[in-house]
Formats: structure tokens, C-alpha cells, sequence
């Protein structure tokens, strides 16, 4: 089937302002009726405007996806490396690089593989079926077979299958809180909108698909289906979609930086060793073999390993990771975004407070309210559910004589019951109505009179909108007794009433938000609120969890600045209201411009961009799909608090992540420095290629143990982004210390010893090894002295492996396949002795180096 953009093939029939037109043009020019289209026309709709149904990722099978991983530069420098060992006719050497970068690319793809399928289901935002008329009789038909054109019946609890035009209906709520961030149902009728309106959410005859009915009855004529919808364009968008995250670009950057360094030592070596030596042959195998000790070879396993162990340490606290380099970013993220409707708070509507026209608590006011809703027939509203749950507080029984049905014309809501033997009505609902249709007031038991100058008018209203500025929905409550009993009432009754109070509803904030709060604020992360619903109500959420808004701005003023301007906009602002999912977007993208590690929580169809956009996207379980789908960690506790326990295993992984990368950067470039000194000044090859890679390969065995080290809580505390600068100044600060005790062993071995060329070999491979191999209980903690910081135990006993096997090798038959001969006795003291200066000597530039740069 042709699935071309349907926008580009419908523009005949939906190139028409449709939410202002008269039902009559609507139908007609989307040649239907409200009998609903024939089958046959429906068919050719299906075949010509495509089926409905969002964009999504093409799905890309297991073949293609470990694939990719394999196209990682780290996995692609491994197999460099792997070819360089077959070249020097190294095969096991090969054989065991080749098995690293196999493990790291399986690990990583199991993991993001298993998690992923947890939440790719975008599918099922909606129903499977719903009711269409076709031929004028009702039928259920597959959402993916509505078209434009097909008039839709919906019912309470319906979700909304295309964006529909409302052509008829009763008591009509909709639940739009995905699209827009509104805590409340949105009221909706068949009315014609305002010319130039169609775009928006907040249009009261239009219903969009991924919404929901609360309440009411309707008829909708489909006006835009699949692609075309705001969740299709929304999905199309997000589907095409893909930004590089923070710790993708440090490992780029790192990556790059050593095959730099590798390519420019390969061209120095190579040419002093075939320039002073003659042998051009032997120079490039030397020159290649020192190129392949500069790389972290280890990186890709460790990386995979130190992630894998994060992953399935979160999945214990009921966090799933869906992409595991998300963790990563989880730690180094220093400021957090969040929506606030499901996501800060409930996502669920209690009765916030009950008060007469002065503000102060009124139970009479409540109890008002309850027999208000308890009696009415139509639809109780998830406002009316609110009220009803006081019900064991309002015991008493009454008549119920009749009722006036709530309309969008009067937006009130009456009943009529009999107390004391006397009729009387009770009226709930906006209090600009019930305020036209009031007489008296209420206060302290007085029936007092309104004046004729409404003085005391515009002072009840004054109290209102303050009661309206804390954030909450208000509805009036008034009522009157009947002198004349009847036995039918009507809205006409609705006269002459006493305004009784109010009536405030909110979404409360969930009870882990505080403290959540309070522990990102401890991590040093900002946070800051991006939500599509009202600044009152966003600013009294915002202070009921105590978050110190220091800057507050609407959508307005984010569409109105340019990229320079919201860059600064972002630094001063807290807080974002009445934002559209572009914008937010728009907002996360200036944050991430200004250098900053951005998290985004979000749990609706208007966060999805947002969590796309941002360094890592969180949600939660009970969130939309699309949602899930765009998120890289979900969260499956509706307890927030989770998420400083992400950070800090975030934290952690990264940490030990640099531990390598920071230890293997100093040695090796060391170790390249001496390399390239040994290479002017001595007649022969300071180290055999061989024993190069041996020494590589042993090195980097001792360090599989660091995803099992500890990590100091005082390195927890602060967020570390990758940081390439850093990683240099580093390994050009460490890395010379090697190479001064490097050259120390060369004089102790060529003066004091005589040693021959194997011997120089061996002693020379020793030294090189312990000092790598030993140097990371300085470098893996900021603490001085460094013994202050306790490393696991898995990693004490790799390193003392390594080094026993090390000084094992000269005495076995293994080493001279290797090119080695045992040192003499007493070179052995002066290697402790070197060893002991050496890691002195970093202890004092470490320190040094941290009062400089700090400690990363």
C-alpha cells in the first residue's frame, strides 16, 4: 500500500478551516454524512489517505542492530589492534583482542536489547477497535482502518482514535493531559471554534487522538488521521530523531584522541628507529607494536562491564535501562527538567479545600457539595468523584425531588432535595454563573444582601480570585428553599440563589517530590519544572514541594526568543508554563548549548520530544508509550526517590570508568615518551614487539577488576561530565612521571648492572609493569594520602596476581619464548626501591594536579 504523507494527498478535502465552519460545510466538504461514510468510499479513503496509524522506527532486525555495535570506533580500533597482532604473527594475541571486543559488543546489545522490549509497545497508546458508522449502521472497525471522513461514537473511558471534530454532544469531558499538561478534563462541545484555531489542543470542538472521554456521550467526524494527527506529526518527528548524548561524545572524543597519538608516535618511531638503526623492516613491526600499547585496549569491556553491572544494580531498585550508556549521563547530569501533571504530581484529583465566601473552612459547604453530586443521574465527573469520597462524613439521607443537568451554556450543575419539609436547591459549578444568578450570601449563618452596587459583589469575587491564585480549581456552591414546592424545576429556578462558598480542587504533588528535591539538590543537581499547564497552578505545586523558584517564563516568552536570547533565558528560569512540546524541546536544547548535562522526566505525549532531546530521558511506568519509547531509563516505582540512587550508580559507573581511562592514558603515554627516548639513545629495541603486547595484555587483565571497586562517597557528590580536556591535561601530567623512572631504570640497568639486551628486556618490562599496574590505588581515589581510601578486594587481588605472574615469567620456561632472561638478585631491590619513589612521585603531583584542576 502506498503510504505516502497523507498531509501531501488530502489537501482537496481537509485544506479548509474545519473547526470553525458550520456542521453542515464540515460534511460536506469531507463528503460524509452524519450516517458515516459507505463501505466502498471507506475503502478508497483507506487506500488513498493510508492507514491510521503513528510513525515509528523502522524496525531494524538483530542481524543489523549487534551490527552496528561492531561499528563503534572503540570495537573498531580493538579489531585494528587484532590486525597488527596477525600482521606480527601473533594469532593467540589476536585471538584474545578479538574475544574483548566480541564480549563488549554482545554485552551491550543483550542488555539494551532486553530492556527495550519492556517498552516498545507505542502501539498500544490506543485501542484496537473502535465504533464507526458506516452505511449509516454502528460498527467496530480496527483504529488503523479509520479515515478522514468516518463519524466515530465515543463513550466515558473511550481513547480518542483520530483528531476528531465534535459534531454532537452530551456532558462532554476530555482527558488531555498527555498533549497539553492540564491536570483538569477539558470541557467540549459541537459549537464552531474561532476561525485560525485548529492547531490547538485547547480548540473546545476538537478531540485529539491519544486523549481520552472522562465523561459524556459524542459523535466525531474524523478530520485527520495517522501521519497527519498532532500525535502522528509528533511521532514522524520523533522517529527521525537521534542526538548524540554526553558520554557518546566524550568516548568519540577520547577515541580519537588516542588514535591521534598513536599515528603521530607510529610516524616518529617508525622513522627514528629506520633512520638510526637501518633496519626499516624491524622499525615498522616496532613502531606498530608501540601503537597498540597507547590503546586503552580494555576501554570497549570495561565500559560495557562498568555499564552491564549499573544496569542490573538499578534494576534491583526497580529502574529499567533501556540504553545503557544512559547511565552515564544519569550521573553526570547536573540539572534535572521535569513535567509536572503524573510526573510531580498525583495525576489524580482530591478535594483540596471546602470554605465559605471568606475562605475559611466550612463543613456545611462540603456537605452542600456532597448532596450535590450524590444526587445528580448524569455522569459523576472526576470533580464530582473527588467530593463523593467525603461520604462517610455525610451520613444523612435526604429527598431527592429532581435535578437541572449540568450544560456548557450555564456550566452549573443542580439538584433540588427536601430539607426540614421545605424543597430546596442546591447548585454547584463555575463561579462566574453562579455569581449572575445570586441574590444573597452566606457568612457566619447571616443571609446577608448583595447591593445594588455589586460593592459587595466585587469583594466576594476578589476572594475568589485569591482562593483561584493558590493554583486550585474553584466551583461556587449556592442554593435556595422554596416557599412554593413543585414537581419540576428547570433552570429558570436557578435565581435569586445564597452563595454558600467554594469548592478547590487540585492535583496534589506525590510525597516523594520534597525530599527527591532536597537529595538532587545534596547530588548538585538544578531543578527546574517544564509543564503545558497554568502558571497558578504550576507555582502553587512548585511550592508545596518546596522548589525556590528563582525565574519564572511562559511559552509566549519562549517562542518569542531566539537561540541567543533563551540561552539566557535557561540560566535565570526555574520554571516553565504553559509550554507546547516544541518548546520544551526548544528549552532542553539551550540548556545543552550552555554546556550542561540534561535529564528529562517526563511521562506524557507532549514529553516525548523533550525526553528525545535531552542527555538522558527518564520515565515512568504508567506513562504513555511514546513516551516510554523516547525515554532511556524507566522508572517502575511511583516513588521518585529512585532517582538519586540513579545518580549516584551513575556516578559510580562512570567513576570507575575513569579510573581506567585516566591510569591506561597516563602509563601508556609514558610509557610512549620512554619509547620514543630509548629509541635516540639506544644501539637496539628497548622492548621486543612480543613483550610489548604482553605487557599490554597482562596490564590490562589487572584492571578488570575495577568495576568491582569502591568509590569514595565524596566523588559522589558532584556531577562529572566527560571531559577530554581534563583526560590530556592529565595523562600529559602523570604521564612524564613514568617516563623519568622509566629512564631511571634504563641507567640502573645499562651502568650499575651492565645488563645485556634480553636482560635490559626483562628488566625493563618488570618495572613497566608493576608501575602500571600498581599506580591505579593513587590514581583511583582524590584522597591524600591515598591510603585513606579502601579499593575492593577483587581489585588487591588481580594486582597482586599480575605482579607475582610478572615476576614469575624471567624464572619460567614461558619466558624465553618471550625473549626473556632473568635479572640479577639484586636488581630486584632497586626495582622496589624504584617502585616505592615512582608511586611517591605521583602521590605529589597528583596532589598537585588536584589543587590545579580539582579532581574529576
Amino acid at each position: 500500500m502506498n503510504r505516502e504523507h497523507p498531509m501531501k494527498m488530502s489537501k482537496d478535502i481537509l485544506d479548509f478551516d474545519y473547526t470553525s465552519c458550520s456542521l453542515q460545510v464540515l460534511l460536506e466538504r469531507l463528503k460524509t454524512s452524519f450516517k458515516g461514510l459507505s463501505e466502498d468510499d471507506a475503502r478508497g479513503r483507506l487506500a488513498r489517505f493510508g492507514t491510521n496509524e503513528p510513525a515509528k522506527k523502522k524496525n531494524i532486525t538483530i542481524f543489523f542492530q549487534i551490527l552496528s555495535k561492531f561499528l563503534n570506533p572503540l570495537v573498531m580500533v580493538l579489531f585494528i589492534i587484532a590486525g597488527f597482532s596477525v600482521f606480527f604473527g601473533e594469532k593467540v594475541s589476536a585471538m584474545l583482542v578479538m574475544s574483548m571486543a566480541v564480549i563488549s559488543v554482545f554485552l551491550s546489545f543483550i542488555q539494551e536489547y532486553r530492556a527495550g522490549k519492556e517498552a516498545q509497545r507505542l502501539s498500544e497508546m490506543v485501542r484496537a477497535t473502535a465504533t464507526v458508522y458506516r452505511d449509516g449502521k454502528p460498527r467496530e472497525v480496527q483504529i488503523k482502518e479509520i479515515v478522514p471522513g468516518d463519524v466515530v461514537d465515543l463513550f466515558a473511558g473511550d481513547m480518542i482514535p483520530a483528531d476528531l471534530r465534535i459534531i454532537s454532544c452530551k456532558d462532554l469531558f476530555i482527558n488531555q493531559s498527555t498533549l497539553t499538561g492540564e491536570s483538569f478534563p477539558a470541557e467540549k462541545t459541537s459549537d464552531p471554534a474561532k476561525p485560525g484555531s485548529r492547531g490547538s489542543a485547547e480548540v473546545t470542538n476538537m478531540v485529539f487522538m491519544g486523549s481520552s472521554v472522562v465523561s459524556g456521550t459524542a459523535l466525531g467526524v474524523a478530520v485527520k488521521t495517522g501521519f497527519a494527527t498532532q500525535f502522528g506529526e509528533l511521532s514522524g518527528r520523533l522517529a527521525a530523531i537521534s542526538t548524540e548524548s554526553g558520554f557518546d561524545k566524550g568516548i568519540r572524543q577520547f577515541t580519537w584522541l588516542m588514535i591521534y597519538g598513536m599515528s603521530v608516535l607510529v610516524v616518529i618511531i617508525f622513522a627514528i628507529n629506520a633512520l638510526m638503526k637501518g633496519n626499516t623492516a624491524q622499525a615498522f613491526l616496532f613502531s606498530l607494536s608501540v601503537a597498540v600499547g597507547l590503546t586503552p585496549q580494555m576501554l570497549p569491556m570495561l565500559v560495557a562491564i562498568n555499564l552491564s553491572k549499573g544496569a542490573i544494580a538499578m534494576s534491583k531498585k526497580d529502574v529499567i535501562v533501556k540504553r545503557l550508556n544512559a547511565i552515564q549521563n544519569f550521573g553526570a547530569m547536573d540539572v534535572l527538567c521535569t513535567d509536572k501533571t503524573g510526573t510531580l504530581t498525583l495525576d489524580k484529583i482530591v478535594l483540596e479545600r471546602h470554605c465559605d465566601v471568606v475562605r475559611r473552612n466550612d463543613e456545611d459547604v462540603l456537605r452542600y457539595a456532597y448532596i450535590n453530586s450524590y444526587y445528580q443521574t448524569g455522569l459523576k465527573n472526576i470533580l464530582d468523584r473527588a467530593i463523593l469520597k467525603y461520604e462517610k462524613l455525610l451520613v444523612k439521607q435526604h429527598r431527592k425531588i429532581d435535578e437541572v443537568p449540568f450544560d456548557f451554556s450555564r456550566k452549573i450543575m443542580s439538584v433540588v432535595v427536601e430539607v426540614d419539609g421545605r424543597h430546596r436547591i442546591i447548585a454547584k459549578g463555575a463561579p462566574e454563573e453562579i455569581y449572575k444568578r445570586c441574590a444573597k450570601f452566606e457568612l457566619d449563618g447571616e443571609i446577608l444582601d448583595l447591593d445594588e452596587g455589586n460593592l459587595i459583589l466585587v469583594q466576594l469575587r476578589q476572594e475568589y480570585d485569591t482562593l483561584s491564585a493558590e493554583g486550585v480549581r474553584v466551583l461556587a456552591v449556592a442554593y435556595k428553599d422554596f416557599d412554593q414546592e413543585k414537581e419540576k424545576y428547570s433552570k429558570e429556578d436557578e435565581q435569586d440563589l445564597i452563595l454558600k462558598g467554594y469548592i478547590a480542587f487540585l492535583d496534589p504533588p506525590k510525597p516523594s517530590v520534597r525530599k527527591t528535591i532536597e537529595s538532587l539538590k545534596s547530588l548538585g543537581i538544578e531543578f527546574k519544572v517544564l509543564t503545558g499547564d497554568n502558571e497558578l497552578v504550576t507555582k502553587k505545586i512548585c511550592g508545596e514541594v518546596g522548589l525556590d523558584i528563582k525565574g519564572f517564563a511562559n511559552g509566549d516568552e519562549v517562542e518569542k526568543a531566539g537561540d541567543a536570547a533563551l540561552r539566557e533565558l535557561v540560566k535565570t528560569t526555574t520554571v516553565f508554563a504553559r509550554l507546547s512540546p516544541l518548546q520544551k524541546e526548544r528549552v532542553i536544547l539551550a540548556l545543552r548549548e550552555n554546556k550542561r548535562i540534561v535529564g528529562y522526566l517526563g511521562d506524557g505525549i507532549n514529553d516525548a520530544p523533550a525526553l528525545k532531546a535531552a542527555d538522558v530521558g527518564i520515565s515512568v511506568n504508567n506513562a504513555v508509550d511514546i513516551a516510554k519509547e523516547s525515554a532511556d531509563i524507566i522508572l517502575l516505582k511511583k516513588s521518585l526517590l529512585v532517582l538519586g540512587d540513579g545518580v549516584l550508580e551513575g556516578r559510580r559507573t562512570f567513576g570507575n570508568i575513569l579510573k581506567y581511562v585516566k591510569m591506561g592514558s597516563s602509563s601508556n603515554f609514558g610509557n610512549m615518551i620512554s619509547m620514543t627516548g630509548a629509541s635516540l639513545f639506544l644501539p637496539f629495541l628497548p622492548m621486543l614487539p612480543i613483550q610489548i603486547l604482553l605487557n599490554n595484555f597482562l596490564y590490562d587483565l589487572s584492571q578488570i577488576a575495577i568495576p568491582s571497586d569502591e568509590v569514595d562517597q565524596e566523588y559522589l557528590l558532584k556531577s562529572r561530565p566527560w571531559d577530554v580536556a581534563y583526560i590530556k591535561k592529565f595523562m600529559l601530567a602523570l604521564g612524564p612521571v613514568s617516563s623519568v623512572f622509566d629512564f631511571i631504570t634504563f641507567g640502573v640497568l645499562l651502568f650499575v648492572f651492565h645488563a645485556s639486551v634480553p636482560v635490559f628486556h626483562t628488566g625493563w618490562f618488570l618495572e613497566s609493569l608493576c608501575t602500571q599496574t600498581l599506580v591505579i590505588y593513587i590514581i583511583r581515589t582524590g584522597k591524600i594520602p591515598f591510603i585513606e581510601s579502601k579499593p575492593s578486594q577483587f581489585l588487591m587481588f588481580t594486582s597482586i596476581y599480575i605482579v607475582t605472574i610478572a615476576l614469575l615469567i624471567p624464572f619460567l620456561p614461558l619466558g624465553k619464548h618471550f625473549g626473556f632472561e632473568p635479572p640479577p638478585p639484586a636488581y630486584f631491590i632497586a626495582l622496589a626501591l624504584i617502585l616505592a619513589l615512582y608511586l611517591f612521585s605521583v602521590q605529589f603531583v597528583k596532589s598537585w594536579f588536584i589543587k590545579r584542576y580539582g579532581y574529576e
